[in-house]
């Protein structure tokens, strides 16, 4: 076996090993999405609330209106 053939044998490992963890991280979060919906929904009335707030305020503060939607944007990867 050549020295080509062991490394792009140990990428594809590589691969498989990082799809395999995507695949278990995406799992976990559906598991606690299932798990606990009072603070999915929480999350989502939390990032409705600050998209109501930004088109309220989007004539006259445009730039405070793009910092709320970057905050609802982020709410749950905290």
């Amino acid at each position: 076996m050549s020295a080509f053939d062991r490394s792009s044998g140990s990428r594809a490992f590589g691969s498989w090993i990082g799809a395999f963890k995507a695949l278990a991280d995406e799992a976990g979060v559906l598991l606690d999405a299932l798990f606990s919906p009072g603070r999915i929904i929480d999350e989502v009335e939390e990032m409705r609330a600050l998209h109501q707030r930004a088109s309220r305020i989007e004539a006259s503060d445009p730039q405070r209106a793009a910092v709320l939607r970057w905050h609802a944007s982020r709410v749950g990867l905290r």
